[in-house]
């Protein structure tokens, strides 16, 4: 089977880039930039010169595709490029898919889409949904919350530098998932005739609030953190006056994405089921905590190394 993944450079594309790499699959990947690609390239994966703001670079890109994993998406402060990338190009894919008789076509959307169309990033994310749903390509539709990965830049590295965290004062409930563990789900449902044509939320087998979070990562670096609370309704208020992300991208995507993401407590019965219909068992989902503990493990090792060798220069000085 032959593969063209979208977005093949970011967090979670990379991962499927990877892992379908190791499992044997021909894997072509859309690209701008050849040259911030090339790790790609060195990993097996033949790369095409395509872009979703220029559609007609994309049909050239389909050429004896068997299956699509779309993992792309622009950031919601790119409002100049939005409309063109995410919803224009996306369309033009879908449609390019159609005209290769592509088998399968697996987009990677965002949680409780259709309850914040009044989000431009949403509203596109959903109409690309029923644009699948409408085609005549079989589809898989994932809708993620957040990464692992992206819980390092903003948990884990301020309480390492004594720099504050900004958190909503609400009790925000996020089921996280290794971006590893979310490529294995894109993957397996290649494979199966029950997760086509069907949407999926997918996500870890424990929701955290950002307090649980906060006191893993003071218990694993030894220190306390600098908690900054923003209160909802303004953050609310500021995004109305200013619009979403507009004001400041140090702050991270998951405070405008506050109510998005927000889930209910209980994961048990809708995870079991969603592993079970992708005959996933948990003991092969990583948990949060180690994923935390693995990090903070090889940053200590990567802190000690470089400490033996400044002590080995000041030797050889010293000599």
């Amino acid at each position: 089977m032959s593969l063209l993944i979208i977005g093949g450079t970011g967090t979670l594309g990379r991962q499927v880039v990877l892992q379908a790499l190791t499992k044997g699959y021909q894997v072509r990947c859309l690209v701008r930039n050849f040259r911030k690609a090339n790790f790609l390239k060195e990993w097996g994966a033949e790369l095409i010169y395509g872009d979703l703001s220029r559609p007609e670079t994309i049909p050239p890109c389909l050429q004896g595709i068997t299956a699509v994993i779309d993992t792309s998406t622009s950031r919601p402060s790119d409002l100049d490029t939005l409309k063109q990338v995410d919803w224009d190009g996306k369309c033009a894919l879908i449609e390019a898919a159609q005209a290769a008789n592509v088998k399968h076509f697996v987009f990677c959307s965002s949680q409780n889409v259709e309850q914040f169309l009044n989000i431009p990033l949403m509203e596109m994310k959903f109409g690309i949904e029923t644009k699948l749903q409408q085609s005549n390509i079989p589809y898989t539709v994932f809708r993620l919350a957040g990464f692992y990965q992206g819980l390092i830049e903003q948990y884990a590295i301020p309480v390492l530098e004594n720099l504050p965290i900004l958190v909503t004062n609400e009790n925000t409930c996020v089921s996280y998932m290794d971006t590893q563990d979310i490529a294995k789900f894109c993957l397996r449902s290649l494979q199966l005739p029950e997760a086509k044509n069907r949407t999926f939320v997918l996500g870890g087998q424990k929701g955290w609030v950002s307090s649980e979070i906060i006191n893993l990562c003071e218990q694993l670096a030894g220190q306390s953190a600098k908690v900054n609370k923003i209160p909802l309704f303004l953050l609310k208020l500021v995004s109305q006056i200013f619009g979403f992300f507009e004001w400041g991208q140090n702050i991270s995507d998951r405070l405008a994405f506050a109510e998005i993401l927000n889930v209910e407590n209980d994961f048990s019965k809708s995870t079991f089921d969603l592993y079970k219909t992708f005959k996933v068992d948990d003991s092969e989902i990583t948990q949060l905590d180690d994923y935390f503990l693995e990090y903070f493990i090889r940053l200590l090792k990567r802190l000690r190394d470089i400490n033996f060798e400044d002590i080995q220069k000041q030797k050889n000085l010293i000599i």
